[in-house]
């Protein structure tokens, strides 16, 4: 740039320098190439559009762990994907997409509303988020010393091994990061047989790391699956990945959860699952009733009503303002978990064995007797 004779500025003639994408004091998350135009949204990029409508968009990252502090539970936490293509009706992440793709976009509040082309709680299963550089930045920012003796989980949010893993292989890029590493606790949680895919990189890590993965199902009705999750794989899969993995040498044991009252709480249902769970050589059996979130409450009500009606008044009653079952639940739903790990040979969580030594146990030492019905 020059100061040319006449008033004004004149530009030379430059050479033409590509720098790539530039940021300009704070920004987002994202990457968001194209500039918005007056009253329009930013446009994330397409990596891949299904014919059934899901789009797969670039999610670019400058922080990939989630620590204990800001999810308030007791582990740190990674996921590779924003959003889940298998739509389970009572899954809690809906918030964390729609918060994800607001803040890209530059839209909040009713604007978003407003500029959104589909519901919040459809675009979850139809909009997935992809962490395309998450593997690159957990090798530059993951400090062991950091996380001391909490466990690092993969998957606490979105399936890390949902349909898009197949391409985007994001959770095995993972998985080679932290082989890098060694004396980490590492727990990973997944609907689906594709875990099965990486059983050479569990092994790996497994002579690295504490590795354990829990296969995740609530039931083996897969009727009654179908109508809870619309499509994740149906539950023989899941015990089939199980067995595989028990007889491969990976430290695997069943996720019972959530547990929804009224629908796969039976006493029946939990035993059959136990029994099959043992029989594919799984470690351990642990189960959690339904919390609903905001989002998770917003979507799965009304899918309740419409599928189980006679149940949505005793949970407008049950769940109330709350999130997660009243007390008297929980301490009935525990005492049924540990009464069929123990007929099924499965060894007993040591936090519920301290709280049922501690709250559930009466003056007398018997054991209450068991309810037929817990909602």
């Amino acid at each position: 740039m020059r100061r040319a004779p006449e008033p004004g500025v004149r530009l030379c003639h430059l050479r033409v320098l590509r720098v790539g994408q530039v940021r300009v004091g704070k920004t987002s998350q994202l990457s968001l190439p194209v500039e918005p135009g007056p009253g329009k949204a930013r446009e994330l990029t397409v990596l891949d559009q299904r014919q059934r409508g899901t789009r797969f968009l670039s999610l670019g990252v400058r922080s990939v762990l989630n620590s204990p502090a800001s999810t308030g539970m007791g582990f740190w936490s990674i996921n590779p994907y924003v959003g889940c293509e298998f739509g389970c009706t009572y899954c809690y992440a809906r918030d964390t997409h729609r918060y994800a793709t607001e803040r890209a976009e530059g839209r909040t509040g009713e604007r978003a509303e407003a500029g959104g082309e589909m519901p919040p709680w459809l675009a979850f299963e139809k909009r997935i988020l992809i962490k395309t550089d998450i593997a690159e930045r957990l090798a530059r920012t993951l400090d062991p010393s950091k996380l001391g003796d909490d466990s690092l989980v993969i998957g606490t949010a979105t399936d890390p091994y949902q349909p898009a893993e197949r391409r985007y292989r994001l959770t095995r890029s993972i998985l080679e990061v932290l082989g890098r590493f060694r004396g980490l606790r590492i727990g990973i949680i997944s609907k689906s047989p594709l875990v099965t895919r990486d059983i050479d990189l569990l092994l790996a890590l497994g002579a690295r790391h504490e590795v354990t993965v829990n296969v995740s199902l609530s039931t083996l009705d897969s009727r009654i699956a179908r109508r809870l999750e619309l499509r994740s794989p149906v539950p023989s899969a899941r015990i089939r990945a199980l067995s595989r993995l028990s007889a491969a040498g990976v430290y695997a044991g069943l996720l019972v959860a959530p547990i929804v009252p009224g629908v796969t709480d039976d006493r029946q249902g939990l035993s059959r699952l136990m029994a099959a769970a043992k029989a594919a050589g799984a470690r351990y059996v642990i189960g959690s009733a339904l919390r609903l979130g905001p989002a998770a409450r917003h979507r799965f009500l009304p899918h309740l009503a419409r599928e189980f009606p006679d149940l949505a008044e005793r949970y407008r009653q049950h769940y109330g303002d709350r999130e997660g079952v009243s007390r008297d639940y929980q301490a009935a739903l525990t005492r049924r978990l540990e009464r069929l790990q123990r007929e099924h040979g499965f060894p007993l969580e040591e936090e519920r064995r301290r709280r049922t030594q501690l709250e559930g146990r009466r003056a007398s030492g018997a054991r209450p007797p068991e309810q037929p019905a817990l909602l």
